[in-house]
């Protein structure tokens, strides 16, 4: 039964300071939207969990492992109970009003399922936080415009990518039930591609709005784990690449053989 407007979903792993950051943003000001939080603990070891409870109104599940990041949202979608559903990553910032504004987004437009934010760095700095769906020329297009310096401009104009960013992502609950949540065969990285693939297969529509921005202090994982991260994102794009494009697997395969790091 659906009791509230909106479900916000965090899940966490060592990362105690980020998470206190990203509770108090949204403590400070709150959605006026009637709203739970809910933050998905998978086993950290740095008191991320009772960092949580300092505020009484956030539900804390402890995973009791780490369950990689799709895993983790699901428990969270399930044991929520809004008609709306934000992922939020625990290395975000949410300035007042914008998630309000997501919101509002996504009620002017029944057939959008999906809405992301743009993502700015602490300095300002947009982040290319959305694109095509990927693909070996796609992946390699999405790379180069990173690196063209254009991001900025490309970060300024609302429309609709083939995915948004997990890192804050806002998607209607009906839509998430309807393709089972997300894939839990991806521990960490193109979940949230997948995710917005499985969406847009129904026939609705994913939005990226430069009108509300969101501070993602990316990158914390890998700097405590490049190694581990690196592997869990190779796992991943193999996952992908053999769900979405079979035929590209093998040859994907051979090259990380080749080239590990």
């Amino acid at each position: 039964m659906v009791l509230t407007s909106l479900s916000i979903i965090i899940v966490s792993f060592n990362a105690c300071a980020d998470l206190g950051r990203c509770l108090e943003s949204l403590h400070a000001a709150c959605p006026s939207a009637q709203h739970e939080i809910l933050v998905v603990d998978n086993a950290s070891t740095d008191g991320s969990a009772d960092t949580a409870r300092r505020w009484p109104d956030v539900k804390v599940i402890e995973a009791g492992a780490n369950l990689g990041f799709a895993r983790a949202n699901n428990v969270g979608i399930r044991a929520s109970d809004g008609a709306n559903i934000l992922l939020l990553n625990s290395d975000t910032i949410v300035p007042a009003g914008a998630i309000d504004h997501m919101i509002a987004e996504l009620e002017a437009h029944g057939d959008v399922a999906v809405i992301g934010p743009r993502l700015v760095d602490a300095s300002g700095r947009a982040e290319l936080s959305f694109g095509r769906m990927i693909g070996p020329l796609n992946e390699f297009r999405q790379k180069r415009r990173v690196r063209s310096g254009a991001v900025e401009t490309l970060t300024r104009t609302r429309h609709e990518p083939d995915w948004v960013s997990g890192a804050c992502l806002l998607v209607r609950r009906a839509d998430a039930e309807a393709v089972g949540g997300l894939d839990e065969r991806y521990f960490m990285y193109t979940e949230d591609v997948d995710f917005c693939a499985a969406i847009r297969a129904r026939g609705r529509r994913i939005l990226f709005t430069p009108d509300v921005e969101v501070v993602h202090l990316r990158g914390r994982s890998a700097a405590s784990a490049p190694a581990a991260t690196h592997e869990h994102y190779r796992r991943s794009q193999v996952a992908f690449y053999e769900k979405h494009h079979p035929r590209w697997a093998p040859l994907l395969k051979f090259y990380v053989r080749i080239f590990p790091r």
